[in-house]
């Protein structure tokens, strides 16, 4: 039986296995394979990383973590969880079970983007949901906002501070009077005709088509993607979920713990801030939280 199961490998779960493999932990790490950031080609806005593809960070976390004797690394899709007397089982879609006294549950979101035509072969490129983590490489183009959900004008006040933005509002998410008002100050562009399909040769973006037929150019576009677990291991296991501004997630405390004890949870899957270092440091925060939990366990 391991100490911890950490199930999911990317920035969140590989910080999180860190720590305890540094506090002699025995750990296992399954990973699908499958991170959140696969589209993007690179990561940005992360201390010491900038530029970098994910998939290269993730790899070299993968080779330092390796260096530890207590650590193994297991790539497979953990499909189902339950509890047992001393602690939780892990079963892989192949079949095989794997037992530990607690559980890191970093196994990220899932993106449900907008049904609009030339949307998912750009996502991660020229269809983005983060200025700060893909802003400044989109910097000076002419941006647009695709309303996806009432706080999309927000995410639309951040985006004229990289290039001209145009907040189409999809004839369902107008603006409140103060933020009209801030729109104006900003020099925001509201544009209330729908757009129905965006063009150009992807992922390269030249613009939007609305439904009335107008062509607006935009080198990329803001939205905000419907999210949901990606995989139901937090609810099977009991975990009390929130509903956060693009979906729902695990409810966790300053530590990642959830709400059933001997579980945390980190990165994407439990909060509605979505960033590669703030996953990192939850990580790190519910790695910390797991091995403490262990020495209370053995001092009792």
């Amino acid at each position: 039986m391991y100490d911890v199961i950490v199930v999911g490998g990317s920035f969140a779960g590989l910080s999180a296995a860190m720590q305890l493999a540094r506090a002699r932990q025995k750990v296992l790490v399954i990973d699908a394979g499958m991170p959140r950031n696969r589209f993007a080609d690179e990561a940005h806005g992360f201390l010491g990383q900038d530029g970098r593809a994910p998939m290269a960070i993730m790899r070299d976390a993968r080779c330092q973590l390796q260096r530890y004797s207590t650590v193994a690394l297991l790539s497979g899709e953990a499909e189902a969880a339950r509890t047992i007397g001393d602690g939780f089982a892990v079963e892989l879609s192949g079949g095989s079970e794997h037992r530990a006294k607690r559980l890191i549950l970093a196994t990220g979101v899932a993106d449900t983007l907008p049904p609009l035509e030339g949307m998912r072969e750009r996502w991660g490129a020229t269809v983005l949901h983060c200025p700060y983590c893909h802003g400044y490489e989109m910097r000076d183009l002419p941006l647009g906002v695709i309303a996806a959900h009432p706080l999309s004008a927000h995410q639309a006040l951040l985006i004229p501070d990289w290039g001209p933005t145009t907040y189409f509002t999809q004839g369902q998410f107008e603006p409140e009077p103060p933020e009209r008002d801030a729109f104006a100050a900003r020099g925001i562009t509201i544009e209330r005709t729908p757009v129905v399909a965006l063009l150009g040769d992807a992922p390269a973006l030249d613009g939007v088509r609305l439904a009335d037929g107008r062509f607006v150019a935009v080198g990329a576009v803001f939205t905000a993607p419907r999210t949901t677990p990606a995989t139901p291991l937090a609810a099977l296991l009991g975990c009390a979920h929130e509903e956060g501004p693009t979906g729902p997630y695990v409810k966790v405390d300053q530590w990642g713990a959830t709400s059933i004890a001997g579980i945390w949870a980190a990165g994407d899957a439990a909060t509605p801030l979505h960033n590669a270092t703030l996953a990192a440091a939850a990580g790190v925060l519910a790695g910390i939280g797991a091995h403490q939990a262990s020495v209370r366990a053995n001092a009792a």
